[in-house]
């Protein structure tokens, strides 16, 4: 890799929607404008979205994405037992091993980011073979007042402020972030930046 070629990993967590601007569909349209612009992504799925959305988890390890655990229920991991955090991580997995006909070791996101600092929860997803996934670049696009061009421009922008190996976290659901990801990898790719799977990176956070 050239010094000119920072590598960038898109990840997409994949849970239930909570807010406004979340039409059906809408993961679809974002593999689409994956597929088009040729680019492999990192997608987190929740346990459950995964049983609601069968269709589409399967389609996201067919066209060939890093698929990733984001938890069974999108409980915040320290706010659960020790046994109750083991049983969300082994029904999340069954689920996600089940429907999208993949396995998501090693690769864990603690819903919200809660836990990714504490060392009770990262000792038991070690012990089930999971690791953490953190972010670098935070879009807040589950919030209804991010408009796309926003999220594509900061998406843009905080990737290559962060440098190599960019992690750049967004959702399915939101309707702007459909919108923006178009943007997002036509901008990226014309500063030299190259898309990577998070298991491509050395170490990831």
């Amino acid at each position: 890799m050239s010094e000119g070629e920072p590598r960038v990993a898109l990840t997409f967590d994949a849970e239930h929607p909570d807010r406004p601007l979340c039409p059906p569909g809408n993961a679809d349209r974002i593999l689409d404008a994956l597929r088009d612009a040729d680019v492999r992504a990192t997608f987190f799925l929740q346990g459950r979205w995964t049983r609601s959305q069968p269709v589409t988890a399967r389609r996201i390890a067919e066209d060939g994405h890093l698929v990733g655990h984001h938890s069974h229920y999108h409980a915040r991991m320290p706010l659960l037992t020790d046994d109750g955090l083991r049983q969300d991580v082994r029904e999340g997995e069954e689920a996600i091993r089940e429907i999208a006909g993949a396995d998501p070791r090693p690769w864990f996101r603690c819903p919200f980011g809660a836990g990714h600092d504490d060392a009770r929860v990262l000792g038991a997803l070690e012990e089930l073979g999971y690791r953490n996934v953190h972010w670098d670049v935070e879009l807040e696009d589950w919030e209804p007042w991010r408009s796309a061009p926003d999220i594509a421009r900061d998406a843009v922008d905080g990737a290559l402020a962060r440098g190599d190996g960019a992690i750049v976290l967004l959702h399915t659901w939101p309707e702007p972030t459909a919108a923006a990801v178009p943007t997002i990898l036509e901008e990226l790719a014309a500063n030299g930046a190259r898309f990577v799977g998070i298991d491509e990176l050395d170490g990831p956070r």
